[in-house]
């Protein structure tokens, strides 16, 4: 099959990683068909507009019979690319997306007679402390038992993730770092490094059956060096203010509390210790026998670099969509996407 055009489904197309997937795989020649949830807020119009050269579908993706009949429509698809990803990362949304759809969307498409599943999952799954992580090794476990050809991509952090701070310093505030700026470390890597390497598992013999950590070009940065790409891409001295990792135990604790009679707190809670786990913990291949995280074990892909992606932004020649739960609020960076 190597060099044929493939016909690919995919799920999750709307996020940034999975528009960059699908303008990799249509750059590699293959017919794409995306899966759009029916609630979306964009049209149909704008994302025919962003998907140009892909054909758009609506389906319910917590349905198999709308999967298979919206979606799927008894139609022969060679193979499933899905990136999908749960909102927020609490309990109820992760279990319903990470696991729940994913688990449905397998089954359409064995149904369907697909040979080959690429899933893009992330590398903290690794240590397991969350419910999102809980969720997405659920599914993990469930493609692996299947019968299909499977990729599980599990990504370091991305650009848009560690752009939550843009703002902060063009205005001369301090970067925002927890304890000392060097906890943790991750090798960044850009949606379109990433769409090229997911596209890339439908041909590639060594990438399948297997679960791939990858992160971008170069070696592991902390968040102390790429405050200083972005000092460097403004143009200013650097000024670093340190936030205590002990303020994140304490907001966890008191929701935590809060949460058994408010349930929104619940809620609140999870976020805090989603963004405690972030800020303390690198994204980076865990070497489970020397306890220890290992960058020189992290896979590296792709050619674009975090300090290109900051001069980009600030240019006006790229722009950052930031969610609803970075670490910092919304002058900070967060991990997930």
């Amino acid at each position: 099959m190597e060099g044929a055009s493939l016909r690919v489904l995919v799920a999750g197309a709307t996020g940034t990683i999975g528009q960059a997937t699908v303008r990799a795989l249509l750059r590699q020649g293959h017919q794409v068909v995306c899966i759009l949830r029916p609630e979306s807020t964009q049209s149909l119009a704008d994302w025919a507009q962003r998907l140009d050269g892909a054909q758009l579908r609506q389906a319910d993706v917590s349905s198999l019979q709308s999967l298979q009949h919206d979606a799927v429509c008894g139609e022969q698809f060679d193979a499933v690319v899905s990136c999908m990803a749960s909102r927020s990362g609490v309990p109820a949304d992760a279990w319903a997306i990470d696991h729940h759809a994913q688990s449905l969307l397998l089954q359409a498409a064995q149904a369907g007679g697909v040979k080959q599943f690429v899933l893009l999952s992330a590398i903290c799954v690794q240590k397991p402390l969350l419910a999102f992580q809980h969720a997405k090794l659920a599914f993990e476990r469930e493609l692996m038992a299947s019968a299909l050809q499977w990729s599980i991509v599990r990504p370091t952090a991305f650009f848009k993730s560690l752009s939550g701070q843009i703002q902060r310093v063009r205005q001369g505030k301090p970067f925002l770092v927890f304890g000392d700026g060097t906890l943790t470390a991750c090798k960044p890597i850009s949606d379109d490094d990433l769409g090229d390497y997911l596209a890339g598992c439908l041909r590639d013999p060594a990438r399948q059956n297997r679960v791939l950590p990858i992160g971008g070009p170069g070696p592991a940065i902390t968040p102390l060096q790429q405050g200083q790409l972005l000092f460097d891409a403004v143009g200013k001295p650097a000024l670093y203010k340190q936030v205590p990792v002990a303020l994140l135990d304490v907001i966890v604790a008191v929701l935590s509390v809060l949460g058994r009679v408010v349930p929104a707190l619940a809620a609140k809670a999870e976020l805090a210790r989603i963004g405690r786990y972030y800020a303390t913990e690198s994204m980076l291949v865990w070497d489970a026998a020397a306890g220890r995280y290992d960058a020189d074990a992290t896979p590296s892909a792709g050619t674009q670099t975090l300090a290109q992606h900051y001069a980009a932004v600030l240019r006006g020649d790229a722009q950052v969509t930031l969610g609803d739960h970075a670490v910092f609020g919304k002058d900070g960076g967060r991990y997930r996407d």
